[in-house]
């Protein structure tokens, strides 16, 4: 397969591009994102089959450099992974013009972007469109409003493009991580109160990592899901089924032994 992955020097654009050198068969890849020193060293550990492309996904041009490049180094287009993303936090009141438009461009705006790049070449190869969401975009988050928001809107931008590339060949789907173990996350989870906190919610007990992420996203990406198209994989060990308080007793009911 030829794939472009964004967000590939780390996380899970980077468990993504491992795990699928490590996969049997030959695939190509082009991985992109703003860490050219990151990314030179995945392309690196991974050899000639992966190029690279440092990218802005901020520029209302990033769709066409990346595909340029892709086909450049690969020649087609079998698969695209828009996995790279920014978070912020603030309450709404206190945010600002610039930082809403900022995280709309890189979350929501560059998928679309990246997709109408990809779209003759991804219908010549009736290929795949996976895009990283999270959680988040069903679940307000506190703090979280314009990443949630954002999203919330990749989730549909990617729900519409299945509906009107489906006769194209084209397979759009998302994959929304939970709590996730990442360089993004890390500063955080490091702290280990905080982190018992968090898994305490998590019905399987742990953080996911990004190789449970990258996972999902392959299986997306392969013939194994070859009649899947307009869906979203919650990878969130539980959680969303976790999210009501508990009432124990209060409920007036016994529980059974």
């Amino acid at each position: 397969m030829r794939i472009i992955i964004t967000g590939a020097a780390s996380g899970i654009g980077r468990a993504v591009a491992e795990m699928l050198a490590a996969e049997p068969g030959a695939h190509q890849m082009l991985l992109t994102d703003r860490d050219g020193e990151g990314l030179a060293q995945v392309a690196g550990a991974i050899g000639p089959a992966a190029a690279t492309c440092v990218a802005d996904l901020s520029s209302a041009d990033c769709g066409d450099v990346i595909v340029a490049a892709a086909l450049a180094h690969m020649g087609g287009v079998d698969g695209v992974v828009s996995n790279a993303g920014i978070i912020a936090g603030a309450p709404l009141v206190d945010q600002t013009v610039d930082l809403f438009d900022r995280i709309y461009a890189i979350n929501t705006r560059a998928t679309w972007l990246l997709a109408k790049a990809a779209h003759p070449h991804l219908a010549a190869s009736r290929g795949a469109f996976v895009a990283t969401a999270s959680m988040s975009a069903t679940q307000p988050t506190p703090g979280l409003g314009f990443y949630s928001s954002s999203k919330a809107a990749l989730l549909m931008l990617i729900r519409q493009l299945a509906l009107e590339w489906g006769p194209d060949g084209i397979r759009c789907n998302t994959v929304s991580p939970g709590p996730t173990y990442t360089p993004m996350t890390k500063a955080g989870y490091d702290d280990a109160d905080r982190r018992a906190q968090r898994e305490a919610m998590i019905p399987l007990g742990k953080l996911g990592m990004a190789e449970d992420v990258a996972d999902a996203i392959l299986f997306l990406l392969s013939p194994r899901a070859g009649h899947i198209t307009g869906i979203d994989i919650l990878v969130d060990g539980g959680m969303s089924n976790n999210l009501m308080p508990a009432t124990g007793s209060g409920t007036g009911q016994k529980a059974s032994k």
